[in-house]
């Protein structure tokens, strides 16, 4: 044995040169241990406690992404601060990417119109901080954990104009969806023109080589109305929890009946 691991047959030839406990206590002449997958390990893990600690609290959010490269005189720009004005009336928090452009935007909208506005950043070759108009802010290194963050704490997704970040964004959302490893919750597209073309494209291409079901592209909603968009998931969200209220009773009606089938059970047994 080394540590936790076996080692028999040739794996023995080679004699350890030191001992874990050595190497931990020893003088350290080099930093690269840092960059080594077993403590890779430990940051992912200290990355997703970080987010689990700082999120876990906060009220029901809707997250939006979109290109970090449009500029604040750009048309979706003020379509972006609006939505996130619409977002905090609704009663919720916006979460974004955090970034510029129109990650900036709506946390512009929500933090102007009094709302929480929260950014989850991500360590890029390009250093990019967190927007000034964001409340609550974490960076994270490894984007995977940060698709967690997003996916776990938001009610709806909201995708305005953007690249392959906010493409990826969008189709890893229609993926969870539509695979049920979360619960349906709103997808919207914000630009009928923008989106048009990839809408098409899914609509026919995709549902004509079955490659998705028919029923699929009904897993979004296209609009041009950031109000629009906001009311889709108020309704969506009241429609699930009149869902949830109606199982309840369900459940209660048949409860009643189960208990009813084993007080008969149990009186016709003690006679």
């Amino acid at each position: 044995m080394r540590g936790p691991v076996v080692l028999r047959g040739s794996q023995l030839r080679s004699k350890q040169a030191s001992t874990t406990d050595q190497r931990l206590l020893g003088e350290q002449t080099s930093t690269d241990w840092l960059h080594t997958d077993p403590w890779r390990v430990m940051r992912i893990q200290s990355e997703f406690v970080d987010g689990f600690g700082a999120l876990a609290k906060i009220p029901k959010a809707i997250t939006v992404f979109g290109s970090a490269r449009v500029k604040p005189d750009h048309p979706y720009y003020a379509k972006g601060r609006e939505l996130g004005r619409c977002i905090h009336e609704a009663g919720y928090a916006v979460i974004t990417g955090g970034g510029p452009g129109l990650m900036e935007a709506p946390n512009r909208g929500a933090h102007e119109a009094g709302g929480l506005s929260i950014g989850l950043g991500i360590e890029l070759p390009m250093e990019q901080g967190l927007n000034e108009w964001v409340d609550l802010g974490l960076h994270f290194r490894y984007f995977f954990v940060r698709k967690t963050m997003f996916l776990k704490y938001s009610q709806a997704f909201i995708c305005l104009p953007g690249g392959f970040g906010t493409l990826d964004e969008l189709f890893e959302a229609l993926v969870m969806t539509q695979t049920e490893k979360i619960q349906r919750f709103p997808i919207i597209l914000m630009g009928t023109e923008f989106w048009g073309g990839l809408v098409e494209w899914i609509r026919t291409r995709l549902v004509e080589e079955e490659m998705i079901s028919a029923s699929d592209p009904d897993l979004f909603l296209v609009t041009d109305s950031p109000q629009e968009a906001v009311d889709f998931c108020v309704r969506a969200h009241r429609g699930f929890v009149e869902d949830l209220e109606a199982r309840r009773e369900t459940l209660i009606e048949e409860t009643e009946i189960l208990n009813q089938q084993i007080d008969q059970f149990r009186n016709s047994n003690s006679s």
